[in-house]
């Protein structure tokens, strides 16, 4: 009786800290500031693909002439993706279609883009999508940028 409720404490208490650490490191993610909700689906097929698969709920922070992606169930410090200004690429925006509707958050505009060759859809909020392609559009001098 006593090992089995010993047993129960444990596992109640690694599940709470399993679900602190997470708070904790979106909270480090955050507290630079420049932050939002952004899926991420990478390698996009050419032909339209709306089954939902693929996509994969994150944070995206700006540093710089980048793009941090992190995935947020995850406990890894380091981004998942980078990307670089220059080598983004808008290719088209449209609305979650299908079953992308139930995978995506409820008010998501999913932007189609091409980095370094790789096919790739973002998909985020009206807000954060005009915050992303101004930013894209604030590139430096001399630097080319390619939305649609």
């Amino acid at each position: 009786m006593f090992l089995a409720l010993l047993v129960s404490c444990l596992v109640v208490a690694l599940v709470v800290i399993g679900l602190f650490v997470f708070g904790l490191r979106r909270r480090l993610i955050q507290r630079s500031g420049g932050t939002f909700d952004c899926s991420l689906r990478w390698n996009v097929p050419e032909e339209s693909d709306h089954s939902g698969k693929g996509w994969v709920y994150g944070v995206a922070r700006y540093s710089g002439d980048r793009i941090e992606w992190f995935r947020v169930f995850s406990y890894a410090p380091r981004p998942r993706r980078t990307l670089e200004r220059a080598a983004i690429e808008v290719i088209a925006r449209r609305m979650p279609e299908g079953e992308e509707e139930l995978a995506l958050l409820s008010d998501s505009i999913v932007l189609g883009c091409q980095h370094k060759g790789t096919r790739l859809e973002l998909a985020m909020s009206e807000d954060a999508l005009t915050g992303f392609l101004a930013w894209l559009e604030a590139a430096p001098p001399g630097q080319r940028v390619n939305v649609a």
